[in-house]
């Protein structure tokens, strides 16, 4: 039977606390400081709070919210009723299982909430982030790298995203069966909600095989401001940030940048340079980020053994993927490339840039028909993908 814990017995202050209308966390985290912990807080006097953060935050904080009561009673019955095989917990500042990487935050949460296992969240991670308009090639980037990652002891860190966090979680997920957690997801909702809706199955296998977590509370909705605030969490937890693929104005790139404040490590892989989706990585790249073409060139930059004994010669790079796609149920990091493929002259044709039918035609010389029925073969093959606009993008080497 799966035991449900909270880390804080103070849990119910704490949400008080950082439910009050009117007082921000830079304000709280004042009070804490100077009068204790949040029962001292609530019972401190009008003028004593008004010293540390003026008169209105002083007021509010001693008029109950109108939905403070649902708002305890919600809680109350989530942490008693977690899903099979998980634990519902709530963690605080100052909590020994509180994440000492966002202690290095200059906003850390003042509570937070987690859903999963309940593992300590200070083995090596790493962050992988990206377009939610991802390339074929660079979804099947992201499940490779995350399932490889894994697959040597590392855990995944992402925001269950649509796009590239979802290929993320899914490639770890099958990478670290291994592992006590082989992916965090950080949401920017409540946890009782998933957001996109359509992830709720993938939310559910990363609660059973790692652990979501959010400093939203419950009911929460999926407000725009929330997901660059919760970029900074994915960015804290990772000791590096791997970006796969990101346009110029993705929240991506603040992850990134985020990570580099924190001293992490930052990673990219290049791309097409007609590819929207590449020019973020490229802008990195340009700034100094380390160019990563396989998870070998991710764990010599940190230093990281293959926990597992698992052979670097082995693992994907982003050329060597599988092409089945987020969807697809073939394992990441097995390519079952036909012998031709080294010279198969379409292949060479169509290069490793998205190609229109004519474009191809023009450098093979072959003939429509025959063009059309090869490039059907190796889309059936895994080796191309059928792009809006009748153009092919190759997926993989040959």
């Amino acid at each position: 039977m799966t035991t449900t814990t909270s880390a804080s017995d103070d849990w119910p202050d704490w949400l008080r606390l950082v439910t009050t209308p009117g007082v921000s966390t830079r304000q709280l985290r004042q009070l804490l400081s100077a009068l204790g912990g949040p029962a001292q807080v609530l019972a401190a006097s009008e003028a004593e709070r008004a010293h540390w953060v003026g008169a209105a935050a002083a007021a509010a904080l001693s008029r109950p919210p109108a939905d403070a009561p649902l708002r305890l009673a919600r809680t109350e019955h989530w942490l008693a009723h977690p899903p099979a095989g998980c634990v519902h917990q709530i963690w605080t500042l100052g909590d020994p299982t509180y994440p000492q990487a966002f202690l290095q935050l200059s906003d850390p949460p003042l509570m937070l909430y987690l859903q999963g296992q309940a593992a300590p969240l200070d083995r090596t991670a790493l962050a992988v982030v990206g377009s939610r308009n991802p390339t074929p090639q660079g979804r099947d980037n992201a499940q490779a790298f995350a399932h490889d990652l894994a697959a040597s002891g590392m855990c995944v860190v992402s925001g269950l995203a649509l796009g590239i966090d979802a290929a993320a979680h899914e490639g770890a997920l099958r990478g670290g069966t291994a592992l006590p957690l082989a992916t965090v997801a950080v949401v920017g909702t409540g946890l009782d909600r998933v957001y996109p809706k359509g992830n709720q199955a993938l939310a559910e296998a990363v609660a059973l095989h790692g652990c979501l977590i959010s400093e939203y509370p419950l009911g929460t909705p999926p407000l725009p401001a929330h997901f660059p605030q919760r970029n900074r969490l994915i960015a804290a937890l990772g000791q590096g940030c791997l970006v796969v693929e990101a346009a110029l104005s993705s929240g991506s790139l603040i992850t990134a940048h985020q990570a580099l404040e924190l001293g992490r490590e930052v990673f990219a892989i290049p791309g097409s340079i007609h590819s929207p989706q590449s020019r973020g990585c490229h802008a990195l790249i340009r700034q100094g980020a380390k160019l990563v073409e396989s998870a070998q060139d991710v764990w010599e930059e940190l230093r990281t053994p293959c926990l597992w004994g698992r052979d670097a010669a082995h693992t994907a790079t982003a050329e060597d993927v599988d092409g089945g796609g987020s969807g697809g149920g073939s394992g990441v990091g097995h390519t079952p490339t036909p012998a031709t493929a080294s010279t198969d002259a379409v292949l060479q044709a169509l290069g490793w840039e998205p190609c229109g039918l004519d474009q191809i035609q023009a450098r093979c010389g072959w003939d429509t028909a025959a063009l059309q029925a090869h490039l059907l073969q190796l889309e059936l093959d895994g080796q191309v993908s059928r792009l809006s606009g009748a153009r092919f993008q190759r997926l993989r080497a040959g």
